[in-house]
């Protein structure tokens, strides 16, 4: 991920917008997850649909993942993408990530945590539980990015 950071600093000092940058940078996504896990394979379904272009890893062990990603205990879901510098868990809906993108907030990443029923994904009928899109940092610090449902 340092690398990005590096790329995206040394082309906006050649005169690149990062804005336009980080929309570019904003379509390519990358997500781990269980080989075993169907609601995964939906919210992939979701991105893709919105324009996202998806590259999915299956491991045994999402643990690591997100120990390595930084995430804050509490914010855990099933499934752990990143895109550019940002981390991504859970059920976070696109627009939320195409957001998160424009405005490129220094956070670490979003997460909807567990899995709320109505989230992108986790669909069931016409159930639609409320869900907060949280925005964390390294630090622990978390905020309300958005409310669904």
């Amino acid at each position: 991920m340092k690398k990005h950071t590096l790329a995206l600093g040394l082309m906006a000092a050649m005169g690149f917008s990062t804005t336009a940058l980080a929309a570019g940078a904003a379509q390519s996504i990358h997500v781990y997850k269980s080989p075993t896990c169907g609601c995964c394979g939906d919210w992939i379904d979701h991105l893709e649909e919105n324009g996202f272009k998806v590259t999915a890893t299956d491991t045994n062990d999402m643990g690591r993942i997100k120990a390595d990603a930084g995430l804050i205990a509490g914010l855990g879901s099933c499934h752990t993408a990143f895109i550019g510098d940002y981390v991504i868990e859970g059920h976070v809906p696109a627009d939320d990530i195409k957001r998160l993108i424009s405005e490129a907030p220094r956070a670490t990443g979003l997460s909807v945590p567990g899995m709320p029923i109505g989230s992108p994904g986790m669909e069931m009928g016409d159930r639609k539980d409320h869900y907060k899109v949280i925005l964390f940092n390294e630090s622990g610090q978390t905020r309300i990015f958005s409310e669904h449902n």
